[in-house]
């Protein structure tokens, strides 16, 4: 029923340019606006690659084994990053502990949203993703210490009416799964903020290596615990998705898997860089260019059209979040 999502050697290619751009490039000033939103528009694209790539995966191989093979392959190639930016011993820099808190929440981020693929439409899943600007707008008060005016928490409740539309608690169409989403949001736009807090003393190719290392080791814990228990298979296609036995991957589908590290070292520099150089209110509102992104590959690899309620309440989430985010800048 889905086409069968294939990359070829050119696109590698292709995905591969960023990491080497953006490694030539020199430390950036503390606050380059243009760079900051080219980077987060770069981060946002490879990523959407991989969203489309882990969903076409989602039916027929456990998340921990795709985290962990993803991560196999992107662990030298960022500890190589971290060499040719700061040097390896940099990997062993004076804030480890905020190094592996931000690790475990992007783990817990990236975790939840790769679980709601198999039971949402990826438009669906992405458009509520989109909740980010919305949820740095919310935490930046209390972790960065900037004022939030009341007409910036009122553009965020009008946000969070537009979550309301595309869930339609009540209405019988209320799929669990997207409440995933929402807290991977939440998770993520609390971990961006750590990395523009700390940027001025930890690098991104650091803060990306020790996420990689942990998705690395929190996949392995993961499936080694869910199969010490017995846990094997789950009613839930989310659920499933996390608690299905490990199985040898076939030759198209592993190549397919192990390009998701080469994304992923990409996106996450790219992503990194983009709240370390640049201010969040200034960024932020550039990760609405993934919608561009979502419903396409959806339609192109799963034939999914996406519903007149998805539409309407990502349009306004989208609204919502740019006049947040443009009221933040103007009272800031």
């Amino acid at each position: 029923m889905h086409a069968r999502l294939e990359l070829t050697p050119g696109d590698t290619l292709t995905l591969r340019k960023p990491i080497y751009l953006l490694r030539q490039l020199p430390m950036p000033d503390r606050h380059n606006p243009a760079r900051g939103i080219l980077f987060l528009c770069l981060g946002v694209f490879v990523f959407s690659a991989q969203d489309a790539i882990i969903k076409q995966v989602s039916g027929a191989y456990p998340l921990t084994e795709v985290v962990f093979i993803r991560s196999c392959v992107a662990g030298p190639i960022l500890l190589f990053l971290v060499q040719r930016e700061s040097g390896w011993r940099s990997i062993f820099a004076t804030r480890l502990g905020t190094l592996t808190l931000r690790a475990l929440i992007m783990f817990g981020a990236y975790t939840a949203y790769y679980m709601a693929f198999p039971a949402l439409p990826l438009a669906d899943a992405v458009a509520l993703y989109f909740t980010v600007p919305l949820f740095v707008t919310a935490l930046a008060a209390p972790l960065l210490g900037e004022h939030t005016p009341w007409k910036v928490w009122a553009a965020v409740l009008l946000g969070f009416g537009g979550v309301m539309v595309m869930l339609q608690p009540g209405s019988g169409l209320f799929e669990p799964a997207a409440l995933l989403s929402l807290a991977a949001a939440a998770l993520y736009g609390l971990a961006m903020l750590m990395a523009r807090k700390f940027g001025d003393s930890l690098s991104a190719a650091v803060m990306a290596f020790y996420q990689n290392a942990f998705f690395l080791i929190g996949s392995g814990l993961v499936a080694l615990v869910l199969q010490q228990l017995g846990v094997v298979n789950a009613a839930h296609p989310s659920v499933d998705f996390l608690v299905r036995p490990w199985v040898t991957p076939g030759l198209v589908d592993g190549l397919l898997i192990a390009t998701c590290g080469v994304v992923a070292s990409a996106g996450m520099l790219f992503l990194t860089n983009a709240y370390r150089v640049a201010r969040a209110s200034t960024v932020t509102a550039f990760e609405y260019t993934g919608i561009l992104w979502a419903p396409l590959w959806g339609f192109l690899f799963f034939s999914e059209v996406p519903r007149a309620t998805t539409a309407a309440g990502a349009a306004i989430i989208i609204v919502a979040g740019l006049l947040a985010l443009r009221l933040a800048r103007r009272d800031g």
